[in-house]
C-alpha cells in the first residue's frame, strides 16, 4: 500500500474511534492503563516504570492490580478473622514488594537479593520506592476486588490510597486510554 493512502487510512481510523469514544462518553484519551498481574520483583518494577514514565510524559496513569499482582501494593499481612485457606494463602504470598521473588533466577532467594542490591548500586530506585513515587504523581492504583477475596487479602493489609474495583472498573478505565499493557 503506497504511504500515502497507509497515512490516509490511519487518519480515518483513528477519527472513526475518537468520534465512538465521544459518543460512549469517553472524552480524555491522554491517559495509560495497565493490568499488574505478575507479582514478581522483576515484573513490578517493569510496570511502575512505565507507569512512572507516563506519568511524568503527562498522561493520566491507572493500574490495575489483580491476583499475584496485589503483591506491589500489600504492605502487611493479617490473619485475624480468616479463614485457614485465607491464612495459608497469606503465608504463601509476599508480604509485600520488598519480599517479591524474581520471575527467573530465584536461587531459592538469592536472586530477588542479588538484584536489589545491583539496583541499590545502579542508583536504581527500590519498588517500594517506586511506588511511594507513583502515589507522589497521582497514579492512580486499584485493587481488584475479586483477586482480594480468592487471594484473602483484606483492605486493611494494603497501603493507604488504594481504591477498589472489578473488571467492569478496569474496563471502562481502559476504554479511552492511548496506552493499555498487561504485566
Amino acid at each position: 500500500m503506497p504511504p500515502e493512502l497507509e497515512a490516509l487510512v490511519a487518519r480515518l481510523v483513528d477519527a472513526r474511534v475518537e468520534e465512538r469514544l465521544r459518543a460512549a462518553g469517553v472524552t480524555d484519551t491522554n491517559r495509560a492503563s495497565l493490568i499488574v498481574f505478575s507479582g514478581d520483583m522483576d515484573r513490578l518494577v517493569a510496570a511502575f516504570t512505565v507507569a512512572l514514565a507516563s506519568a511524568a510524559s503527562g498522561l493520566e496513569v491507572s493500574m490495575y492490580f489483580t491476583f499475584w499482582g496485589l503483591t506491589a501494593i500489600r504492605r502487611r499481612r493479617t490473619f485475624a478473622g480468616k479463614t485457614f485457606g485465607e491464612k495459608l494463602a497469606g503465608l504463601l504470598l509476599p508480604s509485600g514488594p520488598a519480599t517479591a521473588g524474581t520471575s527467573r533466577l530465584h536461587m531459592a532467594g538469592i536472586g530477588p537479593r542479588f538484584f536489589r542490591r545491583l539496583m541499590r548500586r545502579r542508583n536504581v530506585a527500590s519498588l517500594p520506592e517506586m511506588i511511594a513515587m507513583a502515589q507522589e504523581l497521582g497514579v492512580k492504583m486499584i485493587a481488584c476486588e475479586m483477586s482480594m477475596q480468592v487471594m484473602g487479602i483484606r483492605r486493611e493489609e494494603l497501603i493507604p490510597g488504594v481504591e477498589y474495583g472489578g473488571a467492569a472498573t478496569y474496563v471502562a478505565d481502559a476504554a479511552g486510554a492511548k496506552v493499555t499493557l498487561f504485566i
